[in-house]
């Protein structure tokens, strides 16, 4: 049974998502965007810690907002030419029709496919304290080696901003 309370923090969570998600598409300014995108990722962690999961919902927080956010801001903040008087982001009004169309197809498809999906109605919840130290064993043994990768080519891509944000004309500013 939902209580009254679940379902105003659900109602509340789900207005703040929608609202920060449309805005990071819709807003012209790439800074607004990013922080949009911030908040809709901050609402999806609370959708999982609503639900009971916990571990999945301090998760994204820590990756999705704590991670992947503060560097798309980075990547903002860093490639921002504020002497450039064009706007980059400007749409016409079929482009957006036409991005509208193909991102209700999307959900469509995806929507059907879930609904159909077996393991929807057959799932049951599985004991989340032997899953979490399942998943915590296998990231430190198994999947060690593909973890450092991903946190290398993260700094690698980070320092090859930095340094083409830095480039003008084939020479480093100092």
């Amino acid at each position: 049974m939902i209580t009254d309370a679940a379902f105003i923090a659900f109602a509340v969570l789900g207005i703040v998502t929608l609202g920060a998600t449309l805005g990071a598409v819709a807003m012209r300014d790439p800074v607004h965007c990013g922080l949009a995108l911030a908040l809709a990722f901050c609402g999806v962690g609370g959708f999982y810690i609503l639900l009971g999961a916990e571990f999945l919902g301090f998760i994204q927080l820590l990756v999705y907002v704590g991670a992947v956010a503060v560097l798309i801001m980075f990547v903002i903040l860093l490639t921002r030419r504020p002497d450039s008087g064009q706007d980059t982001n400007s749409r016409g009004f079929w482009s957006a029709l036409a991005g509208s169309g193909v991102a209700l197809g999307v959900f469509a498809v995806l929507a059907v496919a879930i609904s159909r999906s077996p393991s929807i109605q057959t799932a049951t919840p599985a004991d989340p304290e032997a899953s979490i130290a399942a998943i915590g064993r296998m990231l430190v043994s198994s999947h060690l080696l593909p973890l450092k990768m991903i946190g290398v080519l993260l700094t690698v891509a980070l320092i090859g901003g930095v340094l083409g944000a830095m480039q003008e004309g084939g020479k480093l500013e100092r």
